[in-house]
């Protein structure tokens, strides 16, 4: 199989000497048409994982590469050949759903003819069609994010970066955005790298998985894997097993102290 994502050893250092460790020693590999979730805990390194290889940041060490690019000497090529839904990205909302496509399509020159059927499409797809000439800012938080979703397809890059991809969707339109990932991920040949905390998301979606806590890679494989890997039932028993949880006396320890101050 094809690898078109690998990392050596990628590493993201923050803070005087380099102390807060966001990526430590990433060493990952993920192929072509496949669908892979990146798991973890708030504060896991998932986002920093995904802004590296976007060119975002710059790593304190190590590396990747994209598609065949390497992310510290392709920068360009690299954002070409990947299509990034953000964790929290920007909107210009003085603009219409149509201007904002046509303007994120020129920024990847794709050509007018081409551009112009590929936003009646995608507007079409996410049912905004009828809206497209209203300004962005009256759009709902869950309309907002389906143009975003559409802005990460407008130049019909082979790899999708989606962060919390149905993140203020309401349950019909986070169904048609799996029923999206599923259908690129079939039938459109597209390497799809989920970052998420939400485990049905990507129990449901992704091929393999892999989990991050502290920065470091814990666990990899298929879900079964994963869940024999630590003899536990549940994707969910095996995602706390791995990277550890609040214990019931933390919780009742909180309680009690808020009882105390009443």
């Amino acid at each position: 199989m094809k690898v078109v994502i690998r990392t050596d050893k990628l590493s993201k250092h923050y803070g005087k000497g380099g102390g807060i460790k966001a990526v430590d020693e990433l060493d990952l590999e993920v192929y072509e048409g496949e669908t892979f979730g990146l798991l973890g805990p708030n504060g896991a390194g998932k986002t920093t994982t995904v802004r590296l290889l976007n060119c975002i940041i710059k790593p304190t060490s190590g590396t990747a590469t994209v598609n065949g690019y390497d992310i510290l000497k392709k920068e360009t090529d690299v954002k070409r050949v990947t299509g990034l839904l953000a964790e929290s990205p920007g909107l210009y909302e003085k603009l219409s759903a149509n201007e904002f496509l046509e303007f994120m399509g020129a920024l990847y020159d794709v050509p007018s003819n081409i551009l112009h059927e590929r936003i009646n499409d995608l507007l079409k797809l996410f049912g905004l069609h009828e809206r497209h000439d209203q300004l962005l800012e009256g759009y709902s938080r869950g309309m907002k994010q389906k143009i975003l979703i559409a802005s990460a397809l407008i130049h019909d890059p082979p790899i999708l970066f989606f962060d919390e991809p149905t993140s203020m969707l309401d349950p019909r339109a986070a169904l048609m955005v799996k029923d999206l990932i599923k259908k690129l991920a079939d039938t459109a040949s597209k390497t799809i790298f989920i970052c998420s905390h939400i485990l049905p998301i990507v129990e449901e979606l992704c091929d393999r998985i892999g989990i991050i806590n502290q920065g470091r890679l814990i666990a990899l494989g298929t879900v079964p894997e994963i869940i024999a890997q630590t003899k536990t039932k549940t994707l969910e028993e095996a995602f706390i097993a791995v990277t550890g949880g609040v214990e019931e006396k933390e919780l009742l320890a909180w309680r009690e102290q808020k009882g105390a101050s009443a």
